[in-house]
């Protein structure tokens, strides 16, 4: 079986795990939050693999670089949204505390990526 080049990379692999336990996460916030907070975070979560994938097939480095921003924009804005879950009550300070090493972990491979990718332009 063929991989794509996405799929070799480390941080996409490490997103699918985030994503995994950011679904799990919020099955627990309530049901009126369902258009509201969790769509938005599972959307956001979700937008962090695709930019890295949809990134990796472009030509240049450049546009490649800016596909991994938006998916840093969008790894924060998972942080944020974890956040936010918390003030409300809807997960505790310790599951926000159990997901901040992996985020912080594919932040650092996102900007590394990204290094990589603007010295190929």
């Amino acid at each position: 079986m063929r991989f794509f080049y996405f799929e070799k990379l480390e941080v996409w692999r490490k997103s699918r795990i985030l994503n995994k336990n950011i679904y799990l996460i919020s099955q627990k916030f309530p049901v009126e939050e369902k258009f509201g907070i969790t769509q938005q975070i599972r959307r956001a979560c979700i937008s962090i693999g695709c930019n890295l994938a949809e990134g990796s097939s472009r030509n240049t480095g450049k546009d490649q670089a800016r596909f991994s921003e938006i998916a840093y924009g969008s790894l924060l804005e998972v942080m944020n949204l974890l956040i936010a879950a918390e003030d409300l009550f809807y997960i505790t300070e310790e599951e926000v505390l159990d997901q901040r090493p992996l985020i912080e972990e594919i932040g650092n491979k996102i900007n590394a990526l990204r290094q990589t990718q603007l010295k190929r332009t």
